[in-house]
């Protein structure tokens, strides 16, 4: 049997639980992987509430992304083989000792980066990825990030000023530290944060990353100099409002070789910041919850 962590129905921290369930089975398309270390995100809490819809059998397993070792190929795919270091999404949960890896979304972990660094890759890292090139800034450009100081904010912040851009973002006065750390200027959300942003930013700025949605943007949005560079990747439907657009997910392990090379090379911090055993996954999951969570979190399994 394989542990795994999940939930047994829908709502609140209450409905988790361990559960033991045979290793899956690599279907078409999939990579079968034990598994060395899951990246927690707010994703997981949502979908234990139901937030994305109550439409999966249940138990179901917590988590999206996953680094490990290859134990099988399923039909159809190549380019991976049993042993190699890999790393992508899952369809079927990644706290666990075992999951399964779309192939397709799936990259090799080069040997200079860790298990830990790559599971904390495919979704906040990639999702910045895909956002801060779908936006197209010029380096010299100023970015404005609102929720600079999560996973996705994170990650961001340094894709960005690789890419030389200037980088604003906003957070809690108790990030401070950390979003000077990625080389960004922090502004104080809150009320008047729209003047705040005015003030860092005369000139205003070229484009805006949403990370928190609803009145949040429309505070700063008088801010951005082209409403077009407005990406959001929390919701579509206030950035469509205000003249920008959801993020477009790329997807492919691509993306992922490239985050990971660029990790090994010393260029790109993935900003981990807990790690915890699988067995604290629930404590992992809590701090994640709270909402105060900075940086990546990280389920290790051995």
């Amino acid at each position: 049997m394989s542990k795994a962590f999940g939930f047994v129905a829908y709502g609140g921290p209450e409905n988790q639980e361990f559960l033991d369930r045979p290793a899956p089975e690599p279907g078409p398309g999939t990579l079968l992987i034990a598994v060395r270390a899951a990246g927690v995100n707010p994703a997981d809490w949502k979908k234990r509430r139901g937030m994305f819809g109550t439409g999966d059998d249940l138990p179901a397993v917590l988590g999206s992304e996953a680094a490990g070792v290859v134990r099988a190929v399923g039909p159809g795919v190549s380019g991976f083989a049993v042993g190699d270091a890999v790393f992508g999404t899952t369809p079927v949960g990644a706290f666990a000792e075992h999951t399964l890896l779309a192939a397709e979304g799936a990259a090799h972990k080069p040997g200079g980066v860790t298990f830990a660094q790559a599971a904390a890759l495919p979704v906040a890292a990639a999702t910045a990825y895909d956002a801060v090139r779908q936006l197209d800034l010029d380096p010299g450009r100023t970015l404005l990030i609102l929720g600079i100081a999560g996973g996705v904010g994170s990650a961001a912040a340094q894709l960005a000023r690789e890419q030389g851009l200037r980088v604003l973002g906003t957070a809690g006065e108790h990030s401070r530290a950390h979003v000077e750390a990625l080389g960004a200027t922090p502004v104080r959300y809150g009320e008047g944060v729209g003047e705040r942003v005015a003030a860092a930013a005369p000139d205003g700025v070229d484009g805006i990353l949403d990370l928190v949605g609803g009145e949040a943007v429309r505070a700063v949005a008088g801010v951005l100099t082209d409403r077009s560079k407005l990406v959001s990747t929390v919701d579509p439907a206030t950035a469509e409002e205000l003249g920008g657009g959801y993020v477009r997910r790329d997807g492919t392990g691509a993306v992922l070789t490239v985050l990971a090379d660029l990790v090994a090379a010393g260029k790109f911090d993935p900003q981990i910041t807990a790690t915890y055993p699988l067995a604290h996954a629930a404590e992992a999951m809590a701090a994640v919850e709270s909402g105060h969570a900075r940086g990546k979190l990280i389920l290790e399994v051995s």
